[in-house]
């Protein structure tokens, strides 16, 4: 399936994300996804996941809901939700693609490490299912603009199929916060880095006993030129590659002088 075009016309896409099954993003992504293909499948947590990363549900059993044909939640986490897609409920004839989103808010630079809508797309590549995230960047207390998502989404996920991308690699893309007309265009960005720390409230609880309460993290800026962080401040729509394989090559090359290699 990697590295080769994908026809969208003759397709199966799985859509899932960390929201939720109830989430306005996903209901958009359906939209697009049946613009573009005849069978799509829903498959996605029962209640919002948000920052819950790549993990998995193992303490406990898992149930899953039918909603209706193709359409079913999942009472776990957006690796549950699509591992349990893939093995299970679509296990007779996988999809094709993989669709993740679309995320209220941006899933940009460090903010990749913790996503569950990354999650969810890096697991369907895992297990051998192309895989795009998508995120609505929100970058203020006004309304979020779903239209600016819906206006490139479709395009930007054509383009991606045509050309098509190797194995271990997922596509991260973000739409900017300004209305759609002002979208400067799409482009390709590298991943950035901006978070500089958390805000951690500490309260009491009413037996006297301290509690934490991890709140919004704080970000810096990454004014490099070409990051996704740059571009969608700057009003561009951003399309990264993500690589599965965390291996630092420079870094393992030096270590040749101190280790060896197994025989």
């Amino acid at each position: 399936m990697f590295g080769k075009p994908i026809d969208l016309a003759k397709a199966r896409i799985l859509v899932c994300n960390d929201d939720g099954i109830d989430a306005a993003g996903i209901a958009l992504l359906e939209k697009i996804a049946r613009k573009l293909c005849p069978d799509v499948w829903v498959v996605a947590p029962e209640t919002e996941q948000s920052a819950v990363s790549h993990s998995l549900t193992i303490r406990r059993p898992l149930r899953v809901r039918k909603l209706g044909p193709k359409r079913f939640a999942v009472d776990g986490t957006p690796t549950d939700s699509v591992m349990l897609a893939l093995q299970e409920i679509m296990r007779d004839k996988p999809p094709t693609l993989c669709l993740s989103g679309i995320n209220r808010g941006g899933n940009l630079a460090d903010d990749v490490t913790y996503s569950g809508t990354i999650a969810a797309a890096m697991e369907a590549t895992i297990l051998g299912v192309p895989a795009i995230a998508m995120s609505q960047v929100v970058a203020g207390p006004h309304p979020i603009k779903w239209k600016t998502a819906e206006h490139f989404a479709g395009g930007i996920v054509k383009k991606l199929a045509y050309v098509g991308w190797p194995e271990n690699v997922l596509m991260n893309v973000n739409f900017p916060d300004v209305p759609h007309a002002k979208v400067r265009g799409t482009v390709r960005a590298a991943q950035g880095r901006y978070k500089t720390s958390d805000d951690i409230v500490r309260n009491t609880d009413p037996r006297g006993q301290a509690y934490y309460w991890i709140g919004a993290a704080v970000r810096g800026h990454d004014e490099r030129k070409g990051t996704d962080i740059w571009a969608t401040d700057r009003g561009y729509n951003t399309v990264t590659p993500l690589h599965l394989d965390l291996t630092h090559r420079a870094t393992f090359k030096t270590l040749a002088r101190q280790f060896g290699d197994a025989a």
